[in-house]
């Protein structure tokens, strides 16, 4: 039983509740105080480094989403499990736990050797993926800001991956669908907030992701959204240290293994 049973189904929820999450989530810590006490860069720096409006950031994440909202709809209509009955038996909660866990994994490995590769290929950092680097200094709404391409390869396919290896059903994937969504916003949220639970509970956390946004982190910390996993076995985990900055936030400085 869910809040939305006999309102909305299970398949509309998942194709949009991940995207409502986002804008919820995201403009959350947009209408933040600056909270220059916890901010990854100063905003002198976010102001410098990135070369992108926050217009165009925002007009760049709606197309990717509208992408996303269309291959999620007709994913749930080519794999519908709809009985006799019209209605679909969910599976025990210990299975769709394992269910979420395997589609973690599943999307980790497929982000991290498409990401990796975006960065190694020459011609599809130049022309794709160098778009979601030009903000510098990441923040919330710009988690999903990325080139058509990219959005389509790495977080709508490796999605539908994700889906269909796991084997969960519509329900099961609006959780997962919306669990990762918030965990790659926060990734990208710039601030290390005390108590964060997913500071707590993941390696791969903000911190972790700021590293591969700076210049000399480029070829490190590919692995996203959930575990470094990928980057440890294969030798692109980079390490680092958050260091108080005498006039207030941290700074991510890598240090060696």
């Amino acid at each position: 039983m869910v809040f939305w049973e006999g309102y909305v189904s299970d398949e509309a929820m998942g194709t949009f509740a991940p995207i409502i999450v986002y804008w919820l989530y995201a403009g959350f810590y947009q209408l933040l105080p600056p909270l220059d006490n916890y901010r990854l860069h100063t905003r002198k720096e976010e102001d410098e480094k990135n070369s992108v409006p926050l217009a165009s950031v925002v007009k760049g994440v709606l197309l990717q989403q509208l992408v996303q909202a269309t291959v999620a709809h007709l994913l749930f209509v080519l794999t519908s499990k709809t009985g006799s009955s019209g209605t679909v038996i969910q599976p025990s909660i210990a299975v769709q736990i394992v269910q979420i866990i395997i589609g973690m994994l599943v999307m980790d490995t497929w982000q991290y050797f498409v990401h990796r590769y975006m960065h190694q290929n020459k011609f599809l950092y130049r022309h794709v993926h160098s778009q979601h680097h030009k903000l510098v200094v990441p923040y919330a709404i710009g988690a999903l800001y990325n080139h058509p391409l990219e959005g389509l390869l790495l977080d709508t396919v490796g999605g539908a991956i994700s889906f269909l290896v796991s084997g969960m059903t519509a329900r099961t994937a609006v959780i997962f669908f919306c669990f990762a969504v918030i965990k790659t916003v926060d990734d990208h949220c710039g601030l290390w907030l005390p108590g964060n639970i997913f500071h707590l509970l993941f390696q791969n956390n903000t911190a972790y992701h700021d590293i591969h946004h700076q210049r000399q982190g480029l070829k490190y910390n590919y692995s996203q959204p959930f575990f470094p996993i990928w980057d440890k076995l294969l030798g692109t985990h980079m390490p680092y240290k958050l260091v108080r900055r005498p006039q207030g936030g941290f700074e991510a400085r890598l240090t060696k293994d």
